[in-house]
Formats: C-alpha cells, structure tokens, sequence
C-alpha cells in the first residue's frame, strides 16, 4: 500500500519502508534509466507516481534559482554551503553529531520511506554529509549524490546496488588495484561475474555482454598509461543493450568532464585524490539521478561506510579550490611534460595534453582539463628506482591528486602483482614512472627532474 506525503519539502508517493529501495535489478529489462522495487515486482520506478526534489537538501534558496549559469568555481565554492542562519557562519559547520532529536515528522518519515530526507542518525544522514552531496550533485550536473568513507566504499555499494543476484558485468582490463581485487576475488564469492576488455576496443566490449549482463564499469582514464575511455560511445551501447554504465572519474573530476552527461548512470571518484586535493583525508562519493542514488542509500546503510561530520568538512574544504588546483595541476603536468618529452633519458611520455598522446584527439573532445597525471619510462626498473632516490622535490608515496607532486613506479605498487610479461601484454614498459604533478611552480618540477634524470648512468 502507497500513501501520499506532502511534508515541508517533500512530495513523494512509495512503499512504506526505506528498506523498499534495495533494488532486485534483474527484473526483466526495461528503461535502462530505472530500477524496480522488490523481487518478482517488475514495477520500474520511471512508471511509479513519484515525486521528489534533487537532494536531499538544507537550502531555501538554490543557487542555480538565482545563478542558473553560475560557472564551475563559483558552483565549487557556494553550491551546498549551508549559511547557518543562528551563528551567520559563512561556511557550513561541523554538524558532530551521531543522532537527532525524533518527532513525529522524523518517525513519519520512517514509516512513510522518505527517512533520507529527514535528519536521525548520522549513518542515514548528517546536515555535513547533505551540504557536501549537494555541492558534489552541483558539480557534477546531476540531482544526487552520496559521501562514503572511502572511495572503495563508493565502488563497492555501488556496484552491489546496481546489480541482482547472478547478474554479470564487463570491466575494463586496466581497473584500479582495489577496484579489480573487489571485481576478481569478492564479486564471484556472492554469485557474480565478471569481463575483463580493453576499455578502447567497443567491438570487443559489445562482444563481451551476455544476456545476463548488467552493468558496464570503466574509468575515464586508466593508469599508469592514461588511455582515454571513450565515455559517449559506452553511454551508447548501455543504451543500446539496456544496461547501467558506471564511470570512476578519480583521474579526471568533474572540472574536466561530467559523464552523466554522456550516458553514465552514476559516476564515482575516490574523494582521497583531487576532490579532496590535499593527502589528509580519506572518503569516496557516487552521483547520479535521485533514484540511482536512492536505490544505493540502503547499501549504504546496510554496510555502514557513512563519512563523519569532520571529514565532510575537510571534503568540502578541499572543493571549494577544486577548480583553481585543477588548472595548476594541468599547467604543471603540461610543462614538465614537454621537458620529459624532450629529454635524453626518458623513451616514452604519457600524457593527454601532449599532440604525441596516441588518445590526444580523444581527451581535446572529451575534456576541459587534462588533470596532472604524467608517465614516463626510463628503460629498466633499476634506473627507475634509482631515479627516486635522485629525486629532492617529489616525495615518493602512493596515492595522487594532492597539492604536493608524489611519485611512484608502477611495477612495485599498483602493478606489482602483475608479471612482467603481463604489464608488457598493457603497454607498460620497464622502467615506467608515475607523477602525479602537484601545484608547485613547475620550474621547480622541472629543475628536480633535470638533476634527477642527468644523474642517471648512461
């Protein structure tokens, strides 16, 4: 039984618990944009009487109300904030807080299955957490969004919520480490299956779907080589073959592109990299429409990886320059680049600013910023190592996207499971080098890569 609900901000019309968004996917299929409630119901949401704002959400005044063309930095600093009308605090505060006064609208709530939209513990929802998810939506130019402590926790109840028991889904053989051990080793124990194709051959990857095929992942960029994804043709063939497309779009952040834009259902990102941009938080975010992101809420609380209050507020902290460190990212990764490209010492340079990028083409079409990634290769994995010693400047550590540039060696971090015939198999040559090109004056970059390469042995 249905009931209507009209309370405060809220009009919605749905089952009565909020258990009732876990989705059972593998209903028979029909518009690729939807879900379905419950087994055996192949009831789609798309068909449902439902109505509800984008959200949830803290603001009377939208920003895109008044400044429906407001550009990315202005989006980057005012979206979501919430002005606290007691203190006048002029940026959202830290909300510590685990639980919240019940009334009769929050146990209404409950009972009707809008408790998302309704403060009562913050594993369901925090005021941080919304300011947050709101300014993410914004960027990302979606309805919805929601924060997680980390971004293998975004991927992982992402993935569970967009798929039903049995179902099967195609991957892009060059997945992040934690990502493919999630793919390879918990997937197959809960009952599903997985393809493994090179994310730049769609011959290869329409080849790959099978009836009981699902959802199609794939990163925007992969690492260490930077290929270009190209995200609109997939958005294509999940139209085509009625399946969900999910992108992680860590390497290249909203700035530089917006993939629902482009058919992506929901897009996730580790928030530890560039949203976040400063190496002192951990956390992870889904966006897409209120319905992907609602049937994802459940899992969430399911299995408990919520974002706490001061961690939101480090995470938004760190949104609010997105676009100014985005653009020193990308003019720092261009230039030390180019001097890589026409050094002595280096064999090969990756980067898809540079005209030699063999997906150059591609990422001028697709992107508005072509991030601070950089890979090189020096010709053995002994100079390599040798290199980092030489290095002054760059720290060597894991991870990326911090305002400091870091460097690693992809043959003994991401990749070190691999043999070594297996990363020549994805282009990896020995002696392949990482940056991550921070925001320093890339003058200084260069200078400590100069030294650092010249005292190389010949």
């Amino acid at each position: 039984m249905t009931t209507k609900i009209d309370s405060k901000n809220l009009h919605t019309k749905q089952h009565n618990s909020a258990l009732d968004l876990i989705p059972a996917i593998a209903a028979p299929k029909g518009d690729p944009h939807s879900y379905c409630f419950g087994a055996g119901d192949v009831k789609w949401v798309d068909a449902m009487h439902r109505e509800r704002q984008p959200g949830p959400s803290m603001r009377v005044n939208d920003l895109k109300l008044h400044y429906p063309k407001a550009g990315v930095s202005t989006i980057a600093v005012h979206a979501g904030t919430y002005d606290d009308p007691m203190t006048g605090a002029v940026g959202t505060p830290i909300y510590q807080s685990s639980t919240f006064i019940l009334g009769e609208d929050q146990y209404q709530a409950v009972e009707q299955g809008y408790a998302r939209d309704r403060f009562i513990y913050t594993r369901y929802g925090n005021p941080s957490q919304w300011a947050l998810q709101e300014k993410m939506a914004a960027l990302e130019k979606t309805e919805s969004a929601i924060v997680f402590s980390s971004g293998m926790a975004a991927i992982s109840t992402t993935v569970l919520s967009m798929l039903d028991k049995g179902a099967h889904l195609i991957a892009s053989n060059e997945l992040y480490g934690g990502t493919y051990n999630f793919f390879h080793h918990e997937l197959p124990s809960l009952g599903f299956s997985v393809s493994y194709v090179n994310p730049r051959d769609m011959a290869a990857i329409a080849a790959a779907i099978r009836p009981e095929t699902m959802l199609l992942y794939f990163e925007t960029l992969t690492n260490p080589l930077l290929k270009v994804v190209d995200i609109p043709a997939l958005g294509k063939l999940a139209r085509e073959h009625q399946l969900r497309l999910v992108i992680d779009a860590t390497f290249t952040t909203p700035i530089a592109m917006n993939a629902i834009e482009y058919g992506a259902h929901v897009v996730v990102h580790s928030a530890t990299k560039y949203l976040n941009g400063h190496s002192d938080l951990v956390a992870g975010v889904a966006v897409g429409a209120r319905k992907y992101i609602d049937a994802i809420w459940p899992r969430l609380l399911a299995y408990g990886g919520c974002l706490d209050p001061h961690a939101c507020f480090l995470f938004e902290r760190g949104l609010k320059t997105l676009a100014l460190r985005m653009k020193a990212h990308e003019d720092g990764a261009f230039q030390v680049a180019q001097f890589l490209e026409n050094h002595p010492r280096t064999r090969q340079v990756f980067y898809p600013g540079l005209s030699s990028h063999p997906d150059h083409d591609l990422a001028s079409h697709l992107f508005k910023n072509m991030g601070g990634m950089v890979s090189f290769a020096v010709g053995s994995d002994q100079a390599a190592l040798q290199l980092l010693q030489n290095l002054r400047l760059m720290r060597q550590a894991t991870s990326l996207g911090g305002v400091e540039s870091l460097v690693s060696l992809p043959f003994n971090t991401s990749h070190a499971a691999y043999t070594a015939d297996q990363r020549a198999q994805l282009g990896i040559a020995p002696g392949c080098v990482r940056l991550s090109i921070g925001i320093e004056d890339p003058q200084d970059l260069i200078a400590d890569l100069a030294q650092a390469l010249d005292r190389l042995p010949i």
